[in-house]
């Protein structure tokens, strides 16, 4: 009973069916208000469409505002065009899609996989439920990762160059760059995929637009950092870590930013681990971490990335996680993957962790200790301890 159990629920056919429910399950908040996400993606396509700005408010069709690339108007052109329910239910399925089969088709082994698919159910509910872009971030920054090792560089700058002109985050995807053998095609590929990204909207407008768009787009970023600095609902990142618990609004987030630089650059010195998988699946890890943790815009829907990389980091490593590793998971999904959720009881969750950002703190240990192991540690695939 017990290992056909474990067969049930290992089953690729499981881990599908359970994620479609996941993201089919986004469609109960449908009609209640909570469809704002979607609303502001479908209308993206639409102001592109009749060459309005993308970055002031719109009270009569949503509220806040859109702070995404004028590229994303083709993402969600599909969706757009559609009635707005059953638009926003094909989102949440292509989006979850997206992740699934990225996860699915990589270089993961099957216990890591089944992990990565239980671990990160709550998160991705978090993402469908919200209708986040985030989900589809995860699964570009995985992509990038995957057509680099797989020597397909040219779709690989693809990807990047698509999550950089849509959400900024698709960038951190050239911390594969190292891991590239054909650095001078990949170079010229993304270099190509940049003008074809920069040009692909004016198709349904047109070029003063767009470049006006672009410039548009530059501002509201640097607006929202400022308007990030203590929500509650952003800012969940080690950066918001500090910013809240101190109170402090006068110091600069480069005092962080830089130290957490060097600490994530530092490992790319040992060459000599490049060839070992597991060693650049870290790195993998490290990055989807990392661009949560050092970023004002992240949220709580938004750790669909991070809590990935966390459990490729306990995955990837070539030795039998200790006790206290094992702890540190369980710390993850309690006050991290819960944090938000109804198994948080409500005063923790609305006193201490809503207000200092706490969500990120099991992430931040996390990455400090990957940081250690990267630089430190021996990946050859036979290294037991």
């Amino acid at each position: 009973m017990k290992e056909k159990l474990k067969r049930i629920l290992t089953d690729p056919r499981t881990l599908f069916w359970v994620w479609m429910i996941i993201a089919v399950s986004g469609m109960t908040r449908y009609g209640h208000g909570h469809e704002n996400n979607f609303l502001i993606f479908k209308y993206v396509f639409w102001h592109v469409f009749h060459q309005l700005p993308l970055y002031i408010q719109y009270p009569a069709e949503y509220f806040d505002t859109n702070h995404y690339g004028p590229v994303f108007s083709l993402v969600i052109a599909p969706f757009a065009v559609l009635p707005t329910w059953i638009g926003m239910l094909l989102w949440l399925v292509a989006l979850t899609l997206l992740l699934y089969f990225s996860i699915r088709y990589n270089v993961f082994t099957r216990y890591q996989q089944v992990f990565i698919y239980w671990f990160c159910a709550h998160e991705l509910l978090n993402g469908v439920q919200m209708q986040q872009f985030n989900i589809a971030i995860t699964a570009i920054i995985l992509l990038s990762y995957f057509f680099i090792d797989r020597e397909k560089d040219f779709w690989a700058a693809l990807v990047i160059m698509l999550g950089t002109f849509i959400k900024l985050y698709g960038i951190v995807g050239l911390a594969f760059f190292f891991f590239s053998r054909h650095k001078g095609k990949f170079i010229l590929s993304l270099l190509f995929w940049a003008v074809i990204m920069f040009v692909a909207p004016m198709v349904i407008s047109s070029p003063e637009y767009i470049i006006g768009q672009y410039q548009d787009w530059y501002m509201s970023l640097v607006e929202k950092n400022t308007d990030n600095m203590f929500s509650q609902g952003t800012n969940i990142s080690l950066l918001g870590l500090v910013r809240k618990i101190s109170g402090c609004a006068t110091y600069s987030d480069l005092l962080i930013i830089i130290p957490g630089l060097f600490a994530f650059a530092l490992p790319y010195l040992r060459i000599s681990q490049y060839h070992n998988e597991a060693f650049r699946q870290t790195i993998l890890a490290s990055v989807l971490m990392f661009v949560v943790l050092f970023s004002t815009g992240s949220e709580n829907s938004g750790y669909i990335i991070a809590v990935t990389g966390v459990v490729i980091w306990y995955t990837a490593a070539p030795w039998k996680r200790s006790k206290w590793d094992i702890a540190l998971m369980v710390y993850v999904f309690i006050f991290c993957t819960m944090a938000h959720s109804d198994f948080m009881p409500r005063f923790i969750r609305e006193q201490w962790i809503r207000p200092y950002g706490l969500k990120a703190l099991p992430v931040v240990l996390v990455w400090l200790k990957l940081c250690y192991e990267i630089c430190t540690k021996d990946y050859r695939k036979l290294n037991v301890e």
